[in-house]
C-alpha cells in the first residue's frame, strides 16, 4: 500500500528485471571467447620472453630512493646485496620497468605487485583462525594478471639456485608455481561468484599434502613455520621490541631496527611534546576511519608511546612508526605500525584505476581488502603529518597478528615446488576476486604452454637478477653507493 500523498513507482515485473540485467551481462561463452581472443595480442609462448633490459638497475633504485629517509639507504643496498633473492625481493621497480617494457595480455586485476615468494605466509583472521595468503601489499595497482605470476616464478628460481640446487630443479619449481595459478584459475572459473570470493588456502591441508609429495621433514620445518606464525601476536611483539622501566613498559631501544621517540626525537632536534600531539591527531585521524564496531574496540585502547621500526627489505627507507597501546593493563597490549604509503612501482607502467583511491594509503588497504581473503580488523589508512612536518599518506594494521612466512632458505626441491603450487593457486583466488576469472582461464587454456613459458622466464629472469645484483655490488665497490651490510 502506499502512504497518503506519496507517488510510489510499480516495481518492475520479475521477467523484465531478469531480462535487462542479462541483457548488461557477458555470457561466460562471450568471457571465454575473449580469453582466448587475448592469445592474439599475447601468444602464451610469448611469456617466455624476457624483454630488453637495456636500463641501469642501480640507477633506478638510486631515483626511488630520493623519497626515502637517507640515513637508511645504506642498510637497504646492505639487505639487498645479500644474495639475488633477497636483491629480488628490494628490486621490484626494476622488475616492473622490465615487465613494463613488453607486450602483456591485456587482462586486467588488482595485483599484489610484489608477488615474490617471501611475500606468502600465514596470519591470524579476526576468528583466530590460521589462514595463509599474500601478506605485502604496498605495491598493488591494476595490471595484467601475468606481472604478478612472473614475479612470483622468477622469485621461485632464484630461491632454489640460492639454495644450491641446479637450474633444472629451479626451473621445475617454477614451472609448479604457473601450473598452480593455471589449475586454480581453470576450477574457480567453473565456481559462483560467492564461492570464489570465499575460497581459501586449508592450511591444516597443506600440512597434510606437503608430507605426502615432499616428506616427513618438510612437513616438520613447514609445522614449525606454521607453529611459529601462530605465537607472533601483540604479547609476542611486546616480548621481543619492548622493555620494563620502572615498572612502565616501553620500546627497546635498539637503533637502527627499533627505537623509542624519546631517544630519536632530540637527536634530531625535535620537541617530543610536540611529537606526541602529532602522534594524538594521526591516531584521532586513523580512528574515524575504522568502521562504527573497531572504533569501539580500539577506544578501550589508550596510547602509551611512540617508536621508529626499521621494516623488510624493499621498504627499507620508508617512514615507519610504531605505536604502543594498553588495554586493561599493561600486559594487554596493542601495537600498530604506520607504514608509509608511497605510489606503487607499478604506477608509472600502467592507467592509475578508475576510480581512483583517495591515497597511497586507501590504495593499499582498498588493494589488500580486495585480494585477502580476510584482513586485519585494525587495517586502516591515514594521510597526516608526520614528526618531520610533512604531510604524507599511511596505512596502518597490527604490527604482529599471528603473522610469519615459510623458511624458504630451507626448502629442498620437492618442498618448494609444492610451496611454489601452493602461493601461484593463492595468488589465483587473490586474481579472481577482482580479475575476470573466465577470461583468464580461457586465455590460459587446459595445456601446459603458458606454465612452460612462465618457466623459461623465470630462469631467465634469475640470471637477470644475478647480473643485477652484480651491477650494485660494483657500485657499492666504486663508492657510488653507501652500503651497511649485517643490518
Amino acid at each position: 500500500m502506499s502512504l497518503p500523498g506519496r507517488v510510489v513507482p510499480a516495481a518492475p515485473r520479475p521477467a523484465e528485471f531478469a531480462r535487462g540485467a542479462r541483457s548488461q551481462r557477458s555470457t561466460t561463452e562471450q568471457r571465454q571467447a575473449a580469453g582466448r581472443a587475448a592469445r592474439t595480442i599475447m601468444p602464451l609462448a610469448d611469456h617466455a620472453d624476457l624483454g630488453p633490459g637495456d636500463r641501469d638497475p642501480v640507477a633506478l633504485l638510486e631515483e626511488q630512493a630520493a623519497t626515502r629517509v637517507q640515513r637508511l639507504i645504506p642498510i637497504r643496498y646492505g639487505r639487498m646485496l645479500a644474495s639475488p633473492l633477497t636483491f629480488l625481493r628490494g628490486a621490484a621497480r626494476l622488475m616492473a620497468v622490465d615487465l613494463g617494457a613488453g607486450p602483456d595480455s591485456g587482462l586486467r586485476v588488482q595485483l599484489c605487485g610484489d608477488a615474490h615468494l617471501s611475500n606468502f605466509g600465514f596470519y591470524a583472521t579476526p576468528e583466530r583462525q590460521q589462514a595463509f595468503d599474500i601478506n605485502d601489499f604496498d605495491e598493488t595497482h591494476p595490471g595484467p594478471f601475468e606481472w604478478d605470476v612472473k614475479r612470483l616464478a622468477a622469485s621461485v628460481a632464484i630461491a632454489t639456485l640460492v639454495n644450491g640446487f641446479a637450474p633444472k630443479k629451479a626451473r621445475t619449481a617454477a614451472l609448479a608455481a604457473a601450473a598452480g595459478y593455471r589449475t586454480e584459475m581453470n576450477r574457480l572459473a567453473g565456481l559462483g561468484t560467492l564461492a570464489v570470493w570465499y575460497a581459501h588456502q586449508d592450511v591444516d591441508g597443506m600440512l597434510t599434502d606437503i608430507r605426502s609429495e615432499a616428506g616427513d621433514v618438510a612437513a616438520e620445518q613447514l609445522g614449525s613455520d606454521v607453529a611459529r606464525a601462530r605465537f607472533h601476536d601483540s604479547n609476542h611483539a611486546l616480548r621481543k621490541l619492548c622493555t620494563t622501566v620502572e615498572g612502565q613498559v616501553q620500546f627497546r631501544n635498539d637503533p637502527p631496527l627499533i627505537v623509542p621517540a624519546e631517544e630519536l626525537l632530540p637527536a634530531w632536534g625535535q620537541n617530543v611534546d610536540d611529537a606526541y600531539d602529532l602522534v594524538g591527531r594521526l591516531v584521532r585521524a586513523y580512528r574515524r576511519g575504522l568502521q562504527s564496531d573497531r572504533r569501539y574496540l580500539f577506544d578501550q585502547f589508550t596510547v602509551v608511546q611512540l617508536g621508529f621500526k626499521l621494516v623488510g627489505v624493499g621498504s627499507v627507507g620508508t617512514r615507519a612508526y610504531v605505536v604502543l597501546l594498553d588495554g586493561s593493563d599493561a600486559q594487554d597490549p596493542l601495537i600498530l605500525q604506520a607504514k608509509e604509503a608511497q605510489p606503487s612501482v607499478l604506477a608509472d607502467q600502467r592507467p592509475a584505476p578508475t576510480p581512483r583511491p583517495a591515497d597511497e594509503g586507501n590504495r593499499v588497504v582498498h588493494g589488500q581488502r580486495l585480494l585477502q581473503m580476510t584482513s586485519d580488523i585494525f587495517l586502516g589508512a591515514v594521510r597526516a603529518t608526520g614528526i618531520d612536518g610533512a604531510r604524507r599518506d599511511y596505512y596502518v594494521r597490527q604490527l604482529r597478528d599471528g603473522k610469519g612466512s615459510v623458511d624458504v632458505d630451507r626448502l629442498r626441491p620437492r618442498a618448494m615446488a609444492f610451496y611454489a603450487r601452493v602461493c601461484g593457486q593463492t595468488l589465483a583466488r587473490a586474481h579472481a576476486r577482482s580479475g575476470d576469472r573466465v577470461a583468464i582461464a580461457g586465455y590460459l587454456g587446459s595445456a601446459a604452454t603458458f606454465d612452460e613459458a612462465i618457466a623459461d622466464f623465470a630462469l631467465a629472469y634469475a640470471d637477470r637478477s644475478v647480473v643485477d645484483h652484480a651491477a650494485l655490488r660494483q657500485a657499492a665497490a666504486d663508492g657510488r653507493i653507501a652500503v651497511r651490510e649485517g643490518v
